[in-house]
């Protein structure tokens, strides 16, 4: 078809890796940014695109920057560029994307710079030797806010110390294994060898973090640097967020690649873009193995694009943890026996917290040029299976003008489970995981059904009784909670 002048095109892709053991000298994520977009523009063949563009939107990090595009627009030359930063999440560089491409598709921007990195690594080793990072100064309020804020923890988990994705994740991970009637060994060789391919991807990635492959027993087996933490998963089926990383994105309409004479095999298309979220409390979702924003929201993305799951050529799906890998495909239907990553996944290919996916579509760009009329699916994930986002690119130009769809409607009209704080009497354990410390299993967090239909949360802090969890299942298991949230076996 004629190519439309204000069709949204990625043009320039990059990341950069910072491995610089002296903190002292290690630079901040400010500069991986604007290092990020000048390799982008060298990328692209045109260095001046920089000083073309009209809008700096950064992915919000763990870091004080008020308004970092504001510094960044000034570094690379396009002082008058207006400024947007997301909050946090991993599903908001999708989002942003998207965004973008309707802005540009509107006629309401012709050239966007978008960019994120974290210092985790150099964080750590800060905090260790008793410091603090010295960021540069990057005051004011960016031009535009791209996204909201949102509590995530309903009080039934807060109630109960379940806060974070280190905790949620592998519950429901073992509610996946229990719903599949996998035995403990069994599960944890099947998601080994899941998180196995994803190590082989990253040593083929040169922008991965780890590339030195693992097999699936270095994987599942605790031990010197791969301690337990959170059963099922050790440190190597965590996100790693201990990493230096930034990247960097430069769009634009088909008519400013054009007139800067972008090279046409450079040029890499988003085709489609969606965005939904879950209920947000999982307390209160139907299902701990189901995601209806995933299945409605990236269903309806693929339909957009016009491509079958099956015809797609590459996939990126958010891999912070398998549980998530493994739902998404499910509600996709994605077979998970085809790589479903292109860059290793956010242990291996490195997790920068909310910008991985930045890295993820710069590494689909680079792999979609490599193959004429190639088509790949981007996903995004941020909370506890809670936002999502999604994009479809390709090298060839889309058939239909660039088109996004909001799936919040239909996701908020689906029945939601009430959510009970406190109870006493009998439950049934839904799903569960099981927390270290130095000297082993510590204490398990169940989910529970009340016989009613409710859900509840509670605790168990005896250490033989976590341990046998970690080695039976304990899914499906009645037990009785007492008046302190704390459960114990029925019978």
């Amino acid at each position: 078809m004629p190519m439309d002048s204000q069709t949204p095109v990625v043009v320039g892709v990059a990341q950069v890796l910072q491995r610089e053991d002296d903190f002292e000298q290690a630079r901040e994520p400010l500069e991986l940014m604007v290092e990020a977009l000048q390799r982008a523009a060298l990328d692209a063949g045109s260095p001046e695109l920089l000083q073309r563009a009209e809008a700096v939107r950064v992915v919000r990090g763990v870091w004080q920057y008020d308004d970092p595009g504001r510094v960044i627009a000034e570094r690379v030359g396009c002082p008058a560029a207006r400024t947007a930063i997301t909050p946090f999440g991993g599903n908001f560089v999708q989002t942003l994307v998207n965004r973008t491409c309707l802005d540009i598709q509107r006629g309401e921007l012709e050239l966007a710079l978008i960019t994120g990195a974290e210092c985790g690594r150099t964080q750590v080793r800060l905090r260790r030797a008793g410091r603090k990072p010295a960021y540069t100064p990057a005051p004011g309020k960016p031009d535009l806010a791209i996204g909201a804020d949102m509590a995530l923890s309903h009080e039934a988990e807060i109630a109960r110390g379940i806060r974070m994705p280190l905790q949620m994740y592998p519950i429901f991970e073992n509610a996946l294994r229990f719903e599949r009637g996998e035995t403990v060994s069994a599960h944890l060789a099947r998601i080994g060898e899941l998180w196995a391919g994803m190590s082989r991807v990253a040593g083929s990635n040169p922008s991965a973090w780890i590339r030195e492959t693992k097999t699936a027993q270095e994987i599942i087996n605790p031990g010197p640097g791969n301690r337990a933490v959170s059963f099922p998963y050790p440190m190597l089926m965590n996100s790693n967020s201990r990493v230096d990383m930034g990247a960097a994105l430069i769009l634009c309409s088909e008519g400013m690649a054009d007139r800067f004479g972008i090279k046409r095999e450079q040029r890499v298309y988003p085709h489609a873009g969606s965005d939904a979220r879950d209920h947000t409390f999982v307390s209160e979702r139907e299902s701990l193995t189901a995601s209806p924003a995933i299945r409605l929201a990236g269903r309806r993305c693929l339909e957009l694009a016009g491509v079958e799951a099956s015809e797609l050529d590459h996939r990126d799906l958010y891999s912070c943890f398998a549980s998530a890998v493994q739902v998404a495909a499910r509600e996709l239907g994605l077979d998970d026996a085809q790589p479903l990553t292109v860059t290793g996944g956010l242990t291996f290919g490195g997790g920068p917290l909310n910008n991985y996916v930045m890295h993820g579509i710069a590494r689909m760009v680079e792999k979609l040029r490599e193959t004429p009329g190639a088509r790949g699916l981007c996903t995004a994930n941020g909370g506890f299976l809670t936002k999502h986002a999604f994009g479809v690119y390709g090298s060839a130009p889309p058939e239909t003008p660039y088109r996004h769809a909001d799936l919040q409607a239909e996701v908020d009209a689906l029945p939601k489970r009430c959510a009970v704080v406190e109870h006493e009497g009998e439950a049934q354990i839904e799903s569960y995981t099981v927390m270290y410390d130095a000297e082993g299993p510590q204490i398990a967090h169940a989910a529970c059904l009340l016989p009613d239909g409710r859900r509840t949360w509670a605790n168990q802090e005896d250490r033989e009784t976590a341990t046998a969890m970690t080695r039976e299942e304990f899914c499906g298991r009645a037990v009785r909670i007492d008046g302190a949230g704390n459960f114990e076996p029925s019978g």
